[in-house]
């Protein structure tokens, strides 16, 4: 079974930058596609970011691109959301997820593991 723990959350001003990291435990990640999806309060839980195994695919939803980044470490276990410019509609808590296929997805029940989340605010 494996574990995801996200750190990196907090509170940061509009056009700031924060660096959410997921690390995973229990096996290795190597051959799961990772994601990052976030929930605001009263929303449903949406996709930001996802990578294939091997890190060379990228998929990012509308709301993300240009402005985050998503990459992985196999050999320590870790996928990383680097985000920019940060807007007030970024708060969300903020969830690292696994997925037991090569590629990404935008679909969340195509998930197998998930975090319990970092909470990201943005003030304007």
């Amino acid at each position: 079974q494996v574990q995801l723990v996200e750190s990196g959350g907090g509170l940061v001003q509009a056009g700031g930058s924060l660096r959410l990291s997921c690390v995973a435990s229990g096996r290795t990640v190597s051959t799961y596609a990772m994601g990052w999806f976030r929930q605001a309060p009263g929303k449903e839980r949406e996709f930001v970011a996802a990578i294939n195994w091997s890190g060379a695919r990228t998929y990012y939803a509308d709301s993300a691109k240009g402005r985050f980044t998503i990459s992985r470490d196999n050999a320590k276990n870790t996928v990383d959301l680097q985000m920019n410019s940060l807007k007030p509609e970024d708060t969300a808590v903020y969830y690292c997820s696994a997925k037991r296929e090569y590629s990404g997805s935008a679909y969340r029940h195509s998930y197998d593991n998930w975090g319990q989340g970092t909470q990201v605010t943005v003030s304007s």
